[in-house]
C-alpha cells in the first residue's frame, strides 16, 4: 500500500512537473491558470488530467479536438512516480527520502526544459542551491551521502567556480560563448547537496555520457564540435550516478 501512495504521489508530482516544463521558459507562472489543450485552448477538465489514467484512456488526445499530445507528459509522470517509489524502496521513510524526492521532481523539471530549450531557469538553481545548504545543518543525515555546512559551502563556490572557469577560458581562447551559467549554478547546487568530494565526480561522470551521446553523431556528420549541446542533463545523469555509487566511487578514489 505505502509504495501505491508513493507512486500516486510521484505521479501527481510529475505532472506538476509538466506544468513547470511547459511554462517555466516561457516566464508563466505555474499556478495562475488551470490546463488547457495547446490547439482549441479548453480548460482540459479535471477527469481528463488526472496523471497516467487520463493519457492512456484518452489515447494520447484532446477529447475536444483529437490534438495529439506530447507522449513527454506521460514520460514524466512515469518518470516522476518511479522515482518516489525507488527512493521510498532503498531510504524507507526518512528525512533523506523526502530530501532526494524534492531533488528529483528539481532534477525532472531541469532535465527536460533544459533539453528543449537550452535554458536552466534561475527559479530552479537558487531554490536548489539553498535546500542543498540549509539541510546541511540538520543534524541526523547520513554524512555518506550529506555533508555538513563547511564541505556543502565548499561544494557549492566549487562547483560554480570549475564551471565559470570553462566558461571563461572557453570565451577566451574561441571568442564565443561555451556552456552557460545555468550549469554553473546547477553543478554547484550539486555541490551544496553533495559537499566538494562529489563535484569532480559528477563532471567527470557527465562528460563521458556526454561524449558517449555526442560521438555517434560526430562520427556520422549530423553534428560538429561547435553543435550546441544541452550540457544540464548529463550533470544530472552524473549526479545520479553519485547518489547511486558515490559510496563505492570514493572508496576506490581513497584507497589509491
Amino acid at each position: 500500500m505505502i509504495f501505491i501512495f508513493f507512486f500516486i504521489l510521484g505521479s501527481i508530482w510529475g505532472s506538476f512537473s509538466n506544468v513547470c516544463i511547459i511554462r517555466l521558459p516561457k516566464e508563466q507562472g505555474v499556478a495562475i491558470s488551470r490546463s488547457s489543450c495547446p490547439k482549441c485552448k479548453k480548460i482540459i477538465r479535471w477527469y481528463d488530467n488526472i496523471p497516467l489514467i487520463s493519457f492512456l484512456i484518452l489515447k494520447r488526445k484532446c477529447r475536444n479536438c483529437d490534438f495529439k499530445i506530447n507522449f513527454q507528459y506521460f514520460i514524466v509522470e512515469l518518470i516522476g512516480a518511479s522515482s518516489f517509489c525507488l527512493i521510498y524502496y532503498v531510504y524507507g521513510l526518512s528525512f533523506t527520502t523526502l530530501l532526494l524526492i524534492v531533488l528529483s521532481v528539481f532534477f525532472i523539471i531541469i532535465y527536460f526544459i533544459d533539453l528543449e530549450h537550452y535554458i536552466i531557469p534561475n527559479e530552479l538553481t537558487f531554490p536548489l542551491m539553498f535546500l542543498g545548504f540549509i539541510k546541511s545543518f540538520y543534524p541526523s543525515l547520513d554524512p555518506e551521502l550529506f555533508p555538513n555546512f563547511v564541505n556543502s559551502l565548499i561544494g557549492g563556490i566549487v562547483g560554480y567556480l570549475i564551471i565559470w572557469t570553462i566558461i571563461f577560458l572557453y570565451k577566451k581562447i574561441r571568442n564565443k560563448e561555451g556552456m552557460g551559467l545555468g550549469d554553473a549554478k546547477l553543478l554547484s547546487a550539486i555541490g551544496f547537496w553533495f559537499g566538494w568530494v562529489s563535484v569532480p565526480i559528477v563532471i567527470f561522470f557527465s562528460s563521458i555520457i556526454a561524449l558517449s551521446y555526442v560521438a555517434p553523431t560526430l562520427v556520422t556528420r549530423s553534428r560538429n564540435l561547435s553543435t550546441q549541446i544541452p550540457f544540464g542533463p548529463f550533470i544530472i545523469l552524473g549526479s545520479l550516478v553519485y547518489i547511486i555509487l558515490g559510496d563505492q566511487i570514493k572508496l576506490l578514489l581513497f584507497s589509491f
